[in-house]
């Protein structure tokens, strides 16, 4: 049977380590069905079926945030558990504690270890897990004691059939229910083994930060782990605005148990609820340091790792081995030769002038003379008629000068602020405000100050512009616009600096 072409091997075996990581941790498991422990009266021990049972009793331990739990309190919960089924005295049982704890946690303190052949890189590989670490060690009794390691953690999970990463998330959605239900003990161990959920996020993202540092030595590998980081604060952020929205689910309860206090049945039911509301904010203060720490890890660390990488390629690299003997120890084609040296030149600049500058117009004072100043505003071709948006516009900049003046009468300057405030006090004005003319007519203002008055034009000449007949209402004056400081927001789509209107030296 011929291969279809399209078929790529590549893409099935990619990530195959990873895949084989999640097989090697039930390795022990399997490593305990294959050895044979009868009890008493010769019946088989399933010691597969044990070693499960050790993990779910270190799982319950950590829960319940006992860190002394070791080969006696195993061998107890073990004879506990299988009374019914299995006849061993109590040496017996601590025998097989110790064996377990052995598969899980090797007497040589070494993690597990698991080879295999990796089709992904063709070569042989190997996984190492960790089911069971120390966590605590009494000198008078000469006594060691376990607790669940990542990989137990995540074996534990995996038998559940959902993924470590997701299992905050599950609980979450678990919790929330129990609530509905009201089976508010089962809610309070919900939030126990929640809180083992961050603990262990915790662990993994402070190896992760030191991955980060170490493991840096690439651009792909700079990528995979901003991606990795990436998805790690989006999981994050959507598991805070889950907390927010059960923190609020649970003082709701709270406040509808406690309308109900007054009944024996709901007494005990407000006290779990108390514990809860509590719990909770516990674990969500702890998720949220988690999710401040993601942050750092992408400003901070990744930051620092690019930074690292940069100067790293900076020291290594050395321009006679890489470039100078590139193109003398092997002479390189001219188009070759150009594309390597032209990350190391830079564009060529040149000083240069237009021979049009020479017809420029060309600003002739004498000494002390000052330069022509043109007060006069631009005037429509006299082959055209005014049309109509220039007059109204004209008109209404001399509605606008006209209203300055009122307000102008009993003060001796005036603001445009002042005009605001009187323009927002009339109806009808205030509608200015919300027109393009209104700020148009301070910015002519403001452009050609000192402002005069022109004279009267004679029958012959060009009519006067808007802004010209507006003028006139001066008289003999001089209009002076000076610069306030505060920023006037007049409405949602105009901003205009404050400005104070003088009179100059009469002409």
């Amino acid at each position: 049977m011929e291969m279809n072409e399209s078929f790529d091997t590549s893409q099935i075996v990619a990530g195959f380590h990873e895949r084989m990581s999640k097989v090697a941790l039930f390795d022990a498991l399997f490593e305990l069905q294959r050895k044979r422990e009868p009890d008493v009266d010769g019946v088989s021990i399933n010691m597969m079926e044990l070693g499960l049972l050790s993990l779910l009793y270190f799982f319950e331990q950590k829960l319940l945030r006992n860190p002394r739990a070791g080969v006696k309190e195993l061998a107890a919960f073990l004879q506990a558990a299988t009374a019914d089924q299995f006849h061993l005295p109590m040496e017996g049982f601590i025998a097989l504690a110790r064996t377990i704890i052995q598969v899980f946690r090797p007497a040589t303190g070494k993690k597990r270890s698991f080879p295999f052949y990796n089709w992904e890189t063709r070569k042989e590989d190997r996984v190492f897990t960790s089911i069971l670490k120390a966590s605590a060690f009494d000198a008078k009794t000469n006594t060691q004691y376990y607790a669940l390691d990542e990989d137990g953690l995540e074996l534990v999970f995996a038998t559940k059939e959902f993924y470590l990463e997701f299992q905050l998330s599950i609980h979450q959605l678990v919790l929330r229910k129990q609530l509905e239900k009201g089976e508010f003990q089962g809610a309070l161990r919900q939030i126990n083994e929640m809180r083992v959920d961050v603990e262990s996020l915790q662990e993994r993202m402070t190896k992760l930060a030191h991955e980060i540092k170490r493991s840096i030595v690439s651009e792909e590998t700079l990528k995979k782990y901003s991606g990795l980081l990436d998805d790690i604060y989006s999981r994050l952020q959507r598991e805070h605005e889950e907390f927010e929205e059960l923190r609020d689910f649970v003082k709701e309860t709270k406040d509808r148990v406690y309308s109900d206090t007054l009944q024996q049945r709901q007494q005990q039911a407000y006290e779990y609820i108390l514990r809860i509301s509590g719990e909770l904010e516990k674990v969500h203060g702890e998720h949220t340091m988690l999710l401040q720490r993601s942050m750092e890890l992408k400003t901070g660390a990744l930051q620092a790792a690019k930074e690292s990488l940069y100067y790293t390629g900076m020291d290594s690299f050395n321009f006679d081995q890489d470039v100078a003997s590139l193109i003398f120890g092997s002479p390189l084609p001219l188009d070759a030769l150009r594309g390597v040296l032209s990350p190391f030149m830079g564009l060529e600049q040149t000083m240069s002038w237009s021979p049009l500058t020479v017809f420029a117009e060309q600003n002739i004072t004498g000494d002390g003379e000052e330069g022509h100043r043109e007060e006069a505003f631009l005037e429509t071709d006299d082959s055209h008629e005014m049309d109509e948006f220039v007059q109204q516009r004209g008109k209404r900049f001399a509605e606008l000068m006209q209203d300055v003046l009122d307000i102008w009468e009993s003060q001796p300057f005036v603001r445009l602020s002042d005009v605001v405030e009187d323009y927002k006090r009339h109806p009808v004005k205030s509608q200015l405000l919300e027109q393009r003319v209104f700020y148009d007519f301070w910015l002519i203002l403001h452009q050609r100050s000192p402002l005069r008055s022109h004279a009267p034009r004679v029958d012959g000449e060009s009519p006067l512009t808007g802004m010209e007949e507006t003028l006139m209402l001066l008289g003999n004056r001089t209009l002076i616009v000076m610069e306030e400081a505060p920023i006037l927001q007049i409405n949602d789509r105009y901003t205009i600096q404050d400005m104070k209107l003088l009179w100059g030296d009469s002409i």
